[in-house]
């Protein structure tokens, strides 16, 4: 995994969402992120968005967490949209704030080890491996033309953290 400390300015994205937490999403017959990514491409979300940015980048943002990684927290499966001025009936929003995160860049790899086995050890991280301490706010993927062949994706994680925090 590559590691580079950067700043990413607000994201409004528009997508569909769940609240769960790791617990649950450990045990693949109850976990709800996999059911939510299914549904977000096989029904063909991505087509009702409006005002999209950059078209086949989609963007997994875990958000309003309870706690830490320990706790419930919100999955967000969209596109980055200029403007959120109309968001199609059954959709929803999310604005990523302007904050400071360490970008790992991971793969190539399939799916879904290559996503699965960075989380992991980004778990396992203190403030000092992170470059700061873990804010809670927005942590993100990023799936763009790297992630087209599933046995060779490539894609960045971004965690939020307060640099230099440890």
């Amino acid at each position: 995994m590559n590691k580079t400390i950067v700043h990413q300015k607000e994201k409004k994205l528009v997508g569909i969402k769940i609240r769960t937490n790791n617990r649950t999403e450990a045990d693949p017959l109850k976990g709800k992120i996999f059911p939510c990514i299914q549904k977000y491409f096989h029904q063909n979300i991505a087509q009702e968005i409006l005002h999209r940015l950059h078209p086949g980048t989609t963007y997994c943002v875990y958000t309003e967490y309870e706690s830490d990684y320990t706790g419930d927290y919100t999955y967000f499966i969209g596109e980055e949209v200029s403007s959120l001025a109309t968001i199609p009936t059954g959709l929803e929003s999310l604005i990523i704030p302007a904050q400071s995160y360490v970008k790992f860049t991971n793969g190539p790899g399939p799916m879904p080890e290559v996503i699965r086995k960075p989380w992991q050890e980004i778990w396992q991280m203190t403030p000092k491996d992170l470059g700061g301490k873990r804010n809670y706010i927005a942590d993100f993927e990023v799936y763009d033309e790297r992630a087209s062949d599933h046995q060779n994706i490539v894609l960045d994680i971004y965690i939020g953290i307060i640099p230099n925090v440890f």
